[in-house]
């Protein structure tokens, strides 16, 4: 009888599959390849992930892509609904339509013509209310100027957190227990951003907490390891307190990504913190968010 994975070692494994889904939405992803980086055979791989993840793996690529898509079609004006649909990775048109419909609940073109006033798109998070509070303090406020950037590729250790609250904090005070375990004494912190918590409920919310590394650890663990991608990004310096910060980020792809002329490309979005709402004793925030973009 074949000896069951300690949790941690699957949780490791998966976390794996999850980068290599996530890196790049676009990219193809063949479940026989996700199986392999996972180590399982593809039979066993599929019932790991399903158990793991609430979700098969066929059902939680398709959900992202959907929610990139509504994205692309929200921001970005320029491209054809085609276009959305290829750069989120949908093979045929057709197919993108009904997936589409199915779980929005309109065609890619109601939901890009819908009139998206800020009480349609923001219900949920307003709901909250620190960041109700963040919303009115910043509503006046001139965005920043971004500065356009070319950064490299960096080896990050993580913790995925599922959900944007406070609870981020643990995770936190996790990924830096690691690091003094370790004797790393790095003082970055960056976070991917996988979700756009415009269109996605925030305990649904994927946030990634990263350090930066400079060679891969000896032995896994609950800490893992992935390639923040480089490029061309859009970087923003933002500042305030616990609260403010969904509301830049809403109103930067409200207002901003759309006048740009520029598209958001399909990698994460990601921060660096200079100072973490999270970790922070008054709650405050100094960031640089880097907008992955092309023209």
């Amino acid at each position: 009888m074949r000896k069951s994975l300690p949790q941690q070692h699957v949780t490791s494994r998966l976390n794996d599959v999850l980068h290599e889904i996530h890196k790049d939405i676009s990219a193809d992803l063949p479940a026989a390849r996700l199986a392999a980086i996972a180590a399982f055979s593809e039979h066993h791989f599929h019932r790991v992930f399903a158990k793991y993840m609430g979700e098969t793996v066929h059902r939680y690529i398709a959900r992202i892509r959907l929610e990139q898509a509504a994205n692309q079609l929200m921001f970005d004006q320029s491209a054809t609904v085609s276009e959305v649909a290829l750069a989120c990775g949908f093979k045929s048109l057709s197919s993108f339509s009904r997936a589409f419909k199915l779980q929005m609940g309109s065609s890619p073109g109601e939901w890009r013509s819908r009139s998206h006033t800020d009480a349609q798109l923001q219900t949920e998070f307003l709901q909250v209310p620190e960041i109700a509070r963040g919303y009115q303090n910043i509503a006046n406020r001139a965005l920043p100027q971004p500065v356009i950037c070319e950064v490299p590729a960096r080896l990050m250790a993580y913790i995925r957190h599922h959900g944007y609250d406070r609870s981020i904090a643990h995770t936190w005070q996790k990924l830096d227990l690691w690091r003094f375990e370790n004797g790393l004494h790095t003082q970055g912190q960056f976070a991917l951003l996988h979700s756009n918590p415009c269109l996605v409920p925030l305990k649904d919310c994927r946030y990634v907490a990263c350090v930066e590394i400079h060679k891969t650890p000896l032995q896994r663990s609950v800490i893992n390891v992935l390639r923040l991608p480089g490029g061309i990004h859009a970087r923003f310096h933002l500042a305030g307190v616990y609260g403010e910060f969904i509301p830049y980020l809403s109103r930067i792809l409200q207002e901003w990504v759309p006048h740009s002329g520029l598209r958001v490309r399909t990698t994460p979005i990601w921060v660096a913190y200079n100072k973490n709402q999270f970790t922070d004793s008054q709650h405050e925030f100094d960031l640089e968010l880097y907008i992955p973009i092309g023209s």
